[in-house]
């Protein structure tokens, strides 16, 4: 069987380079013991690392050409090859109910899903590592007051740790990608509760960052009235724009508009 073509529909760009994939691997080692799911494998260049690995391993891949590719040339039995769509899986159904590290070379039109995806299943991924697309990975990393910072950073730090392990330049890809690729891992935190409404939670940081060059006050119109208490009662906070918060401050916001929302129920 011919090399799997690469199809941009899929946001596929397969990784060339055997080094880089063998270091993307060992980020894997962050979390010992615990299974690994591969999202998006292509040929299995990643996968041919991870498998050396003494922990099991399963790959899931949306695109059937490159699932007959591993069935074919991988050194993957057929049960650890599972063919559909991640983002439509239900992870329980994975390892028996139990954890895993996720990692992958992940398609970038649909990383932010991915991660969202993970969010809610947080009890079962206490690590996932893989590359993505640098500006993705600049703004799931980055802190307070800096540009970068913004809805993928709050709500992924709430519940996870972040680091930015290096950088993927575009030409050890086929096809080339146009833009540069980084490599990342975050790592479970200890916060089992926000100490909020989650759904509201991330509802106001979309609020707010949607329009993050205006003032809360601006802003939060769209979800409370002019005389909710919130607008007079925090002043202060009111001047303040989304990347000046912190997670707790947005801990904090969202219990106030939740208390307003219920006032005006």
């Amino acid at each position: 069987m011919k090399q799997v073509r690469p199809k941009k529909n899929l946001g596929q760009h397969f990784l060339t380079d055997l080094s880089i994939a063998s270091r993307i691997a060992d980020t894997v080692d962050a979390c010992p013991e615990l299974p690994v799911l591969e999202v998006g494998p292509g040929m299995g260049v990643l996968t041919q690392y991870l498998a050396q690995k003494p922990r099991p391993l399963k790959v899931v891949e949306i695109d059937s050409e490159s699932v007959e590719y591993l069935h074919q040339h991988s050194i993957l039995t057929p049960d650890q090859i599972i063919s559909g769509d991640f983002l439509r899986m239900d992870l329980r159904t994975l390892f028996d109910g139990g954890q895993f590290v996720l990692t992958g070379n992940y398609p970038y039109d649909i990383s932010s899903q991915i991660f969202f995806k993970m969010i809610d299943n947080r009890d079962l991924i206490p690590c996932c590592t893989g590359m993505i697309q640098h500006e993705v990975a600049q703004r799931m990393a980055s802190k307070p007051h800096t540009k970068a910072y913004g809805i993928l950073s709050v709500l992924i730090q709430a519940w996870y740790d972040v680091e930015y392990l290096f950088t993927v330049e575009p030409s050890v890809f086929n096809p080339p990608p146009k833009v540069q690729s980084a490599v990342i891992r975050m790592t479970r935190n200890n916060v089992q509760h926000l100490g909020c409404d989650e759904q509201l939670f991330r509802r106001v940081v979309k609020t707010v960052f949607n329009q993050r060059r205006k003032m809360l006050r601006v802003s939060l119109r769209q979800l409370l009235p002019p005389e909710a208490s919130l607008f007079s009662a925090h002043p202060q906070l009111m001047t303040k724009r989304p990347e000046e918060l912190d997670i707790q401050k947005f801990v904090e916001l969202t219990n106030y508009i939740e208390q307003d929302l219920c006032a005006n129920t």
